[in-house]
């Protein structure tokens, strides 16, 4: 319903758009950090996001708004790099508290995490989705500008290190130290701009190549995060989905290797050293940190936890190698 669109929403729109009446709005379903609605216009649909300030999660979480800012502007720079990758930009509110773009039918760019759980794996795509993120990294490395504009470090902090890993450090205390350590060590890790939420549920497979959005947890920091973030939700997905591991393995794998053909601002070994720690550790954040997957339970969960912290514990030195490890411990099962 038209009048369901929150005020403040409407009123930008009629801001952007001063010749035209809104036809219909419907809010979207996504993540827990913002209202995000489609808006049709005579002249066609447009989608409107608004950073909470209280985020949709059974805990009280309260994250700043200036996120949305952040987002715009990681967007805008994507756009100049890679402008298939990104919705087009169609404006921002004086406040800079929410934005426009394109909106996205998903009969033509269907999200990545859908297309994953029906079976459809491509090593294909997740390959792209590793040579863009690699390309956005290898873009704006050693960007002294850049940098300046994107010290969200305590955005990042508030929506990833804390809820992940620094709260997993509590639920296990024998490898609390550890994960604390590398949770120290990725925020002061600042070497390009970094997306934060690199998921398959932040993937649109586009005719173009893949699409990234939600962008609200930029800044400049470890690369090694966002390759970690998103090929942990392959090994995740591997947990519960028995007849897929073969080519979830296969893209987990594709997606490094295409994504290091960008590595070019530091070696190889040294990114994969990081990465190779954040990978267990932000899967074992997914069963027992704030913000747990929500498809995990039962047996599923259990392994998930006993394989994440045997790999912790006995940390390897490169991505392929913890991949190895978890698909072997699967086929075991």
């Amino acid at each position: 319903m038209t009048d369901a669109l929150p005020v403040e929403m409407a009123a930008f729109v009629a801001a952007l758009y001063p010749d035209q009446n809104i036809v219909a709005a419907s809010p979207l379903t996504g993540g827990i950090s913002s209202d995000i609605w489609r808006v049709d216009l005579p002249s066609g649909s447009l989608c409107v996001k608004r950073a909470l300030a209280q985020l949709k999660s059974a805990a009280e979480w309260h994250v700043s708004t200036e996120r949305s800012a952040s987002e715009y502007a990681w967007l805008s720079i994507v756009a100049a790099i890679a402008p298939a990758a990104v919705p087009k930009l169609l404006g921002q509110s004086d406040n800079r508290s929410m934005f426009a773009m394109d909106y996205l039918d998903p009969a033509r760019a269907p999200v990545w995490k859908a297309e994953l759980f029906r079976g459809a794996i491509d090593p294909d795509v997740a390959a792209q989705v590793g040579d863009l993120v690699g390309r956005i990294h290898a873009a704006t490395a050693a960007r002294d500008d850049i940098a300046r504009n994107f010290q969200n470090h305590d955005l990042f902090e508030a929506l990833r290190l804390r809820p992940y890993l620094r709260a997993t450090a509590t639920c296990h205390p024998d490898i609390g130290d550890h994960l604390l350590e590398i949770a120290d060590r990725t925020a002061a890790t600042c070497l390009t701009l970094i997306h934060g939420d690199v998921s398959p549920k932040n993937i649109l497979v586009g005719k173009d190549g893949p699409l990234l959005l939600d962008a609200e947890c930029a800044c400049y920091g470890d690369p090694a995060f966002d390759l970690a973030f998103c090929l942990n939700h392959l090994l995740l997905k591997a947990a519960v989905m028995a007849g897929a591991q073969a080519p979830l393995a296969a893209a987990a794998k594709a997606m490094t290797s295409a994504y290091n053909g960008r590595v070019d601002w530091e070696t190889v070994a040294a990114f994969e050293k990081r990465c190779a720690t954040l990978l267990p550790a932000l899967t074992l954040a997914r069963v027992d940190g704030d913000s747990p997957v929500e498809y995990l339970s039962g047996d599923d969960a259990v392994f998930v936890r006993d394989q994440a912290r045997r790999i912790l514990m006995e940390p390897g030195r490169s991505i392929e190698n913890v991949i190895d490890r978890w698909f072997s411990a699967l086929a075991a099962r």
